[in-house]
């Protein structure tokens, strides 16, 4: 390695990166943070980095600040960590300007928190990206000491996803010819998901199975040496055909076992620790619960659609509520619940006093009354401000018991702001 090298990748990353045509998605960053993005695999990591650089090119930085560093570059393959000082000396003999350092799959340099800590103690502005399978947003607390910011990066919103299919939302999008196309593009997202690169793919579920099995294997199997993979692989499908429901670890290790396939509850609670750490899944408590049962008791989800239709047969109901969750998860974080204790409430947001139920068909009168008499009991026990039911296709509003709750077509309350339309 020596200067020339990364003069050459400085100054041909700062011709390419403003070019990259881009899909932006609202985020919000501290003007001087220094930020780790991670997510599940192919959620667009390096692209935020690219939109992040782009911002800054428009709001009057110079392309000469800029350093753009991809450690899947072949050019500095096996780079060493005392190697990376080369990158500020690259850029200090071409410009005499600060830079604003990007750092792309820096794991791939063994000892790479080193030269991060430093970065961030000498007050430079660096955003990093890496592979789940060798970084975590559990360890960035511990390597990097709270010197930087974790941003979660997912798979598209669907607003994004539109973007992406070259769909803008005009105003009052809803009342126009705008809502057919909308609803059109929904089906695809609602069956395949959110990953940016499928929105240009024909053979969707093949895509999908490849990505399925590289977190599986690379950030799952080998980052935790699990040496009983279809254990594991039982889990998952376990934890995907009961995506609506609240399961325990015991109840998912008995299933396994009853297939004749050695495992315990401690092992199965691992394996679910596991797929968090690989941003594959993510899980809900029930608030109405004692601290035990809300570590070993919890609904769990998939953080896209496309992964979670892989397993099942009959998906719609299971996707409906899985998407819904996503988008709750990704505004709200852990202030999302669900609620279970004498009546059943799918989502419960205490900081917004919201109760969510998610039904897909609301034409039998039994699912009907079931759903809302749900909310409007918890509605007297918490003081409820906001009630509201997503549905598949339907919209109107129920008088219930003297009660106002909105039903809301899901495509349509993915599109809108949650408090907006109770």
């Amino acid at each position: 390695m020596d200067k020339d090298l990364f003069r050459r990748i400085i100054l041909d990353n700062q011709q390419l990166v403003n070019r990259i045509p881009l899909v932006e998605r609202a985020v919000d960053f501290e003007e001087k943070g220094n930020y780790v993005f991670v997510g599940v695999r192919q959620a667009g990591k390096s692209y935020m980095l690219y939109q992040r650089i782009q911002q800054l090119l428009n709001n009057g930085h110079s392309v000469e600040e800029i350093v753009f560093v991809s450690f899947d570059d072949e050019r500095i393959s096996g780079m060493k960590t005392e190697e990376l000082d080369l990158i500020l000396q690259a850029h200090r003999s071409l410009f005499d300007c600060r830079p604003i350092l990007f750092l792309d799959e820096i794991q791939n340099v063994e000892g790479w928190q080193h030269f991060a800590r430093r970065l961030a103690n000498e007050k430079y502005q660096v955003y990093i990206t890496g592979s789940n399978a060798k970084m975590l947003s559990r360890d960035i607390a511990t390597i990097l000491g709270g010197r930087y910011w974790v941003l979660d990066v997912y798979p598209y919103s669907f607003e994004d996803y539109l973007k992406a299919h070259g769909i803008v939302l005009q105003k009052h999008w809803q009342y126009s010819r705008q809502q057919y196309d909308v609803a059109r593009h929904f089906n695809d997202y609602f069956y395949y998901g959110g990953f940016p690169e499928l929105t240009e793919v024909v053979a969707k579920r093949a895509w999908l199975t490849g990505i399925y099995n590289k977190i599986f294997f690379s950030d799952i199997v080998v980052r935790n040496n699990i040496r009983n993979e279809e254990a594991l692989r039982m889990t998952i499908r376990r934890l995907a055909e009961s995506v609506k429901q609240p399961i325990s670890y015991n109840r998912i290790s008995n299933l396994i076992k009853s297939k004749g396939v050695s495992t315990n509850p401690g092992t199965v609670m691992s394996y679910v620790s596991y797929l968090q750490d690989a941003c594959l899944l993510f899980s809900m408590e029930n608030y109405a619960t004692k601290f035990v049962e809300k570590e070993t008791v919890k609904k769990h989800y998939f953080v896209d659609n496309g992964l979670l239709n892989l397993f099942l047969v009959d998906p719609e109901t299971s996707l409906l509520e899985n998407i819904v969750a996503i988008a709750l998860h990704r505004k709200y974080d852990k202030e999302v619940y669900f609620y279970n204790k004498n009546v059943e409430v799918d989502f419960y947001i205490p900081g917004e006093s919201l109760g969510i139920q998610v039904c897909y068909d609301l034409n039998d009168e039994q699912t009907l009354h079931r759903e809302a008499e749900a909310l409007v009991k918890m509605k007297k026990a918490f003081g409820l401000n906001q009630m509201l039911m997503v549905s598949r296709d339907d919209e109107r509003t129920l008088d219930y018991s003297g009660e106002e709750i909105k039903v809301v077509p899901v495509w349509k309350w993915l599109l809108q702001d949650v408090i907006s339309l109770a």
